[in-house]
């Protein structure tokens, strides 16, 4: 008793550094030193240690019953009262004692079913404490213990009262073979507001545990080898995925197709330094083969040209996670909140006759073809003395310019021109002009007012002629500029076969790519006289690629990852 007693003086006065290795050790003989113990009839406990429920209390909790707060003595019922965990002094756990950790996975709100998720080395004794299943059959009914990976339905009752909080389901997952690679347990509940705080509440009764941080369920993965960083990001995109194209590019993501092919980088890098490494400690005087620099050359240089084909993918990869940034930008009434109201297939323009409507820049998420795109509807490009017009159409002008593609939306009555050989002509107007490239995208509204004859000879640009207050044209148009998306962005090849899936994906790939590249290319212009220099530049490549799947651990790299997560993640 005087090791724990020692503990308690430490803490008392402000210290929380307990040996994690000590406690069991420690708690064991706190309990021997308090059942050893003379009954105290003065309070009137002596029927405590002796009596069948008291024992059964003891053994449900286990030996973390020892460590408490005085607001769960506080909250003792009565037929608890002067058990071994009243007769112990308080002491409160700091948040590196309290391995195990809840939170609330799915959605708050009204739904069918809740999922609340425990992880660490005491869910099995939250299971106990909290989960009432009974053996089926004849005779007495006994409480049962949990067989791993099996779904049970049972009542969840508060440990303290014991009042039943919900009917459900509950399934212990035991580690490593878990998603943390811990003790997990899930309840399945009822997706009610009083219904999970009654339950968060419950498990907060336990001293062990406490609320997870955010993306702290997955950082327990990866810490634990399940995942990694490549893995844990995808995973994290595959949440937020709203188009098809990101669910696919997230859910292969996650399934550790980025962390294989980035694993190969790694060791043809690290297969090079060997080669470089073996000169350095058996170059003299050891029978090394001729030519083993070059020979690491050789492979160097074929290990560049890949990344840079990987560099070289015009930000595919980020883009289809991120979406596509569509700027919509044209004269006033030509059309471009009337398109933007067509592709959300609602009202979220304001749409009148009147030029200079559209004053600020509206944007949206929209699906189209599967791709994430970010559409802009800018205001009208025009020249003006308004100064509020005027800025807006600043921003117009700097977006446009800005934005992976833009759609120049154009009346068709005032750009399509009879010549006097009675063929019709294209003349932009002068206030958009400069603004159109050779990849911009070009829809001509408003062709209700031209005759069919007007549109048989459009421009060989990109270019489609539509109706938006009639919807003619419209479903060809959408079609096309979809396939136009896939095309841009390398999706599809001419024959409509998948191409290959992009490697970097995030912003920070794409950094630690950068980098590697540095490190080869002055590795290749290192002279072979200088080989420790050039071994050197070899395993900063390697470290750099590493990095991106986290097998260099940097506290900052998992920091930013993990920050995105939702807590219950």
């Amino acid at each position: 008793m005087a090791v724990c007693g020692s503990l308690s003086s430490r803490m008392v006065s402000g210290s929380r550094t307990a040996c994690s290795s000590l406690a069991p050790y420690i708690r064991s003989a706190a309990a021997s030193h308090l059942l050893s113990r003379k009954p105290d009839t003065k309070n009137g406990s002596a029927h405590c240690l002796a009596n069948a429920s008291s024992r059964r209390d003891v053994r449900a909790f286990g030996p973390h019953r020892l460590y408490t707060t005085p607001s769960l003595a506080a909250d003792r019922p009565s037929h608890l009262a002067g058990t071994v965990e009243e007769k112990t002094p308080g002491l409160v756990l700091s948040d590196a004692q309290r391995r195990t950790i809840y939170a609330l996975s799915t959605p708050p709100g009204k739904a069918g079913v809740a999922v609340i998720r425990v992880s660490g080395p005491d869910a099995l004794q939250v299971w106990r404490g909290l989960v009432k299943t009974r053996h089926a059959g004849k005779g007495k009914a006994k409480e049962c213990e949990p067989e791993p990976w099996k779904m049970y339905r049972g009542e969840i009752v508060h440990p303290g009262s014991g009042e039943v909080l919900d009917d459900g389901l509950a399934v212990f997952f035991k580690g490593p073979r878990s998603f943390t690679t811990e003790d997990v347990l899930e309840l399945h509940v009822h997706s009610g507001r009083a219904i999970i705080s009654s339950v968060l509440n419950a498990i907060s009764f336990f001293p062990f545990c406490r609320p997870a941080e955010r993306g702290e369920f997955t950082r327990r993965a990866f810490e634990g080898g399940r995942l990694d960083l490549t893995q844990v990001e995808g995973l994290r995109d595959l949440i937020d995925a709203e188009t098809e194209s990101q669910r696919k590019l997230a859910l292969r993501t996650a399934g550790g197709s980025t962390r294989a092919r980035l694993e190969a980088l790694r060791n043809e890098t690290i297969q090079c330094l060997a080669l470089v490494e073996a000169l350095i400690d058996f170059g003299e005087g050891e029978e090394i083969e001729e030519g083993v620099f070059e020979q690491a050359r050789g492979r160097v240089l074929k290990l560049r040209d890949t990344i840079r084909h990987h560099l070289s993918d015009n930000r595919r990869g980020e883009i289809m996670r991120s979406g596509i940034r569509l700027a919509i930008f044209g004269p006033p009434n030509a059309g471009k909140s009337s398109l933007l109201n067509f592709l959300a297939q609602r009202e979220a323009a304001i749409v009148t006759p009147i030029p200079g409507t559209t004053r600020d820049i509206l944007e949206l998420s929209l699906d189209i073809g599967g791709l994430p795109v970010i559409v802009a509807d800018t205001a009208g490009l025009r020249k003006t003395d308004d100064i509020v017009e005027s800025i807006g159409v600043d921003r117009a002008k700097q977006l446009v310019e800005s934005s992976d593609i833009s759609l120049c939306v154009l009346s068709a009555s005032d750009v399509l021109v009879r010549s006097p050989d009675g063929s019709w002509d294209l003349r932009l107007p002068p206030t958009v002009e400069s603004l159109i490239k050779d990849d911009t995208f070009i829809l001509l509204n408003k062709t209700d007012f031209l005759p069919p004859s007007s549109l048989a000879n459009l421009p060989s640009r990109t270019t489609w002629a539509v109706s938006l207050s009639t919807n003619h044209g419209t479903q060809d148009f959408m079609e096309s500029f979809a396939q136009a998306l896939h095309r841009r962005y390398n999706l599809l090849t001419a024959n409509g076969l998948a191409v290959e899936e992009p490697l970097i994906t995030h912003a920070r790939h794409r950094a630690h790519m950068e980098n590697a590249l540095d490190f080869l290319e002055a590795f290749l212009d290192t002279p072979p006289e200088d080989v420790v220099f050039a071994a050197e530049e070899l395993r900063y490549a390697a470290q750099a690629i590493g990095k991106i799947s986290g097998l260099i651990d940097v506290e900052d790299i998992l920091d930013a990852v993990f920050r995105d997560f939702c807590i219950g993640k």
